[in-house]
């Protein structure tokens, strides 16, 4: 059984590698990293999963503004399953559990670039009026939580 817990320092360097594993070592070069360089992540919703002491799952989730009312969103992501325990629940288990300990934690607005066929079974829908740093595709723009009246563009943290 997989024990979900935060991550901590300990944990980096193997949940960059199981991100490495999932998303190719390219991933850093995608639109979504700018607004996260440099800023800290959100340790109370980064979390891992493990089995026996070895990494099945990790979530990350890092504070960014949206709009020019620079309201308070987590952008969630990455996400990674092993591909080894893939189709076993474990991205439902831990996109639940980030986005119940986030409304406990006041992190009530969850954003995320992805596919909404997939994330649209958590709750997840596409956000329109909302726009990441190009090239990212607008339909892939999904949010979860209290978005009504929140439009405009995703910034840095430290830009509000």
């Amino acid at each position: 059984m997989v024990e979900l817990r935060p991550e901590g320092p300990e944990d980096w360097w193997e949940v960059e590698a199981l991100f490495d594993l999932c998303f190719a070592p390219g991933r850093e070069a995608l639109s979504s990293y700018r607004l996260r360089d440099g800023i800290d992540p959100i340790a109370e919703l980064c979390r891992v999963g493990r089995e026996d002491g070895v990494l099945a799952c990790a979530i990350r989730a890092w504070p960014v503004r949206v709009g020019a009312e620079a309201a308070a969103a987590a952008l969630v992501g990455p996400v990674a399953v092993h591909p080894t325990r893939q189709g076993e629940g474990l991205g439902a288990e831990i996109l639940g559990e980030i986005a119940e300990r986030g409304a406990m934690l006041g992190w009530t607005r969850l954003l995320l670039v992805g596919d909404l066929p997939y994330y649209g079974r958590f709750g997840y829908r596409t956000l329109m009026g909302v726009a990441m740093p190009p090239p990212t595709n607008p339909e892939r723009i999904l949010g979860l939580g209290p978005w009504e009246g929140v439009t405009g563009a995703v910034a840095r943290w430290d830009d509000g």
